[in-house]
């Protein structure tokens, strides 16, 4: 007699969070205005990072001032329940705080639309512990060419 087994696959509390937070993102961007988009999505991003441990919310204060001098025409809104920014309603870069999931980095991640390409193999997330100057003027170059 052959037994088979199968391994539940589980999502951790934080991942059904997030799956969580985007579903009613869904919901809340379906029920705004439109022509209110990127000011609605402004006041989402800023709370959301305002809720942030410190160490986190200096990052993501950081990366939401370096996305608008560098990329304005890009929309902020919610993603997974972490600030993000979008070209024509998709993903181009986003920003997920350490704390999400417990990590010992936060993250700024690149999208596929993001117009990144360089060869055949390229970067589209970076750890990010602090920020110098230096890191935010490579920062800046890389989302205004995210954005291009």
């Amino acid at each position: 007699m052959t037994t088979s087994t199968k391994s539940a696959v589980s999502f951790s509390a934080e991942e059904r969070a997030a799956m969580k937070a985007h579903a009613q993102e869904l919901k809340t961007t379906a029920r705004r205005n439109p022509k209110n988009a990127k000011a609605d999505g402004e006041r989402d991003v800023l709370a959301k990072i305002a809720e942030m441990d410190e160490s986190d919310r200096v990052l993501g204060e950081r990366i939401h001032t370096i996305v608008k001098a560098n990329a304005p025409e890009l929309t902020p809104k919610l993603w997974y329940g972490m600030p993000a920014y979008a070209r024509d309603g998709k993903i181009v870069v986003h920003f997920q705080c350490a704390a999400k999931f417990k990590s010992r980095y936060a993250t700024l991640g690149f999208s596929d639309p993001a117009r990144l390409d360089d060869g055949t193999v390229w970067p589209v997330a970076f750890a990010l512990t602090s920020l110098t100057a230096e890191d935010e003027a490579r920062i800046g170059e890389l989302v205004a060419r995210a954005a291009g």
